[in-house]
């Protein structure tokens, strides 16, 4: 049998197809089939279709591997998160992946273990070939930033930042929604307050707070009690039932985060046999989808998170395609969410 005739069979679909394969059912160059894989704005509709409908008839996948040797970028996304235990990360995480898909990368998922400082995860991003980094919920030293310089890799903090203001971060206006929490809880004629707080070096704690503390201040209001919760249901169910055993207790407490405020409804109501919002009002901070729920309905400070996914998505792929780019840090609003957990008395 002739080599023509062996180059117009078919090879058996999905067995060692190559895009050299394609290149000749589609009738077009290897290269053509490169730039259309490759999204490239050089190869027509028409004959992008035609390649597609080729590779589809021989079961061709692009390896990703080989195509980052050529271009230099592998379409991976290191995702580092300190947090496994929160469920707003969760949803952030899935926002992040179908981002990324459509910018057609990919995500390297890595967590910071219990005890491990986020800059020892950093260093293992460093043994992989990614194009960019993007840090959830944990906090990062100048020293890892400047290491990550060196390697040149963009990075890109979501809901934390650092004073320096060297790293590219999204966040929301923490402080902002901490004064709206506490001229919200003024209206509504609560005259005592708390604090349950997170950890306590985080910028998103330490930012809503003085928000809070702020606002309760120009109000002439006392400054709130304060507890620690630990970004955790148990640390705030424990963090309530010290602050509602005080002699004077609190009217209303606003907690860091969701977690902590169901946490803490649950020490109000089951260990203490309290009732919310008779008893003490609260509120959380997030709006994770249990807040929501039936039994729960817990007012909360929403966290724009689609808005700030796609900001943190747009900033990395701008620093991986322009490295020199300048650090860039943008704000997102937050978006109160009144549900049952607050004592509507008077609002103004």
């Amino acid at each position: 049998m002739s080599d023509a005739a062996n180059s117009s069979q078919p090879k058996i679909k999905g067995s060692g197809v190559t895009s050299w394969d394609v290149a000749r059912i589609a009738g077009v160059s290897q290269s053509t089939v490169s730039r259309a894989f490759a999204n490239s704005q050089l190869v027509s509709r028409e004959t992008r279709d035609r390649i597609f409908s080729a590779a589809e008839q021989l079961g061709y996948h692009v390896n990703i591997m080989a195509r980052g040797l050529s271009t230099q970028k592998s379409g991976l996304i290191a995702v580092v998160t300190g947090s496994t235990r929160n469920p707003f990360y969760w949803d952030v995480l899935r926002l992040v992946d179908e981002r990324l898909q459509a910018e057609d990368m990919h995500v390297m998922l890595m967590t910071v273990k219990e005890g491990e400082s986020t800059d020892s995860a950093i260093r293992k991003v460093h043994q992989y070939r990614v194009d960019g980094l993007l840090v959830l919920s944990a906090e990062l030293s100048s020293k890892a930033i400047d290491e990550c310089r060196e390697f040149g890799l963009p990075v890109v903090l979501f809901n934390r930042y650092v004073e320096s203001g060297n790293v590219s971060a999204v966040a929301c206006d923490n402080v902002v929604a901490g004064r709206d929490i506490a001229q919200f809880l003024y209206n509504t004629n609560h005259r005592r307050f708390a604090f349950i707080s997170g950890l306590e070096d985080s910028s998103t704690n330490k930012d809503r707070l003085q928000g809070y503390s702020d606002q309760l201040e120009r109000l002439g209001c006392p400054p709130p009690l304060l507890e620690g919760g630990d970004f955790t249901y148990e640390g705030g169910r424990q963090a309530v039932k010290r602050l509602m055993l005080q002699a004077e207790r609190p009217e209303a407490i606003f907690c860091a985060n969701d977690i902590m405020a169901i946490g803490a409804l649950d020490g109000i109501k089951v260990d203490l046999g309290m009732r919310v919002p008779e008893d003490v009002s609260i509120i959380g901070f997030d709006d994770i989808s249990m807040a929501s729920w039936s039994g729960i309905e817990l007012t909360t400070m929403r966290q724009q998170t689609t808005r700030m996914v796609e900001s943190a998505v747009e900033i990395l792929t701008q620093r991986i395609d322009a490295p020199d780019l300048k650090p860039e840090f943008r704000l997102e609003p937050g978006k109160l969410m009144i549900r049952r957990t607050v004592r509507l008395d008077r609002q103004a």
